[in-house]
């Protein structure tokens, strides 16, 4: 008998390292929250998820992914990005406490993110400023910030 998810346990997995079940999960809370829920126009594979550099993180329960995220390092820069969290699972901080792991893993550098516009506050209680002008992607407004590297 498998034990069932802990829904507090935080699980870090390479993108080289992801079995096909976990891809398959990863891909399926992407895309509710970003094809369906918010009709996003641009392809999220986007060719970093199987990457070695790449480091995907989440928290699950018995129905799968409850939230997500994946940071990846690109031009030695770490970025955080595709954050989100299933529908039934909002409001319980699951996010945050994703973000906040990325920053005991990586927080001694920098950290960049392409924000949902109106998440600009919400990263902003984690540490991260904006760091440049507005701009569309994948047909939303997006803001870039960073947060500074921990000393």
């Amino acid at each position: 008998m498998t034990e069932a998810p802990s829904p507090t346990t935080i699980h870090h997995v390479t993108g080289d390292q992801l079995t096909a079940q976990q891809v398959h999960d990863v891909w399926r809370i992407r895309d509710a929250v970003f094809a369906v829920e918010q009709r996003c126009d641009e392809v999220d594979v986007d060719g970093r998820d199987l990457l070695a550099s790449t480091t995907h993180l989440w928290l699950a329960d018995d129905d799968g992914i409850t939230s997500y995220l994946r940071s990846f390092v690109e031009h030695d820069v770490r970025h955080v990005g595709r954050v989100c969290t299933r529908r039934d699972a909002r409001g319980r901080g699951l996010s945050g406490r994703l973000v906040a792991e990325c920053t005991r893993l990586w927080g001694t550098a920098a950290l960049e993110l392409n924000a949902q516009a109106h998440l600009e506050q919400w990263y902003g209680q984690h540490g991260y400023v904006r760091s440049g002008e507005n701009f569309m992607e994948a047909g939303i407004d997006h803001v870039p910030m960073v947060r500074a590297a921990e000393r």
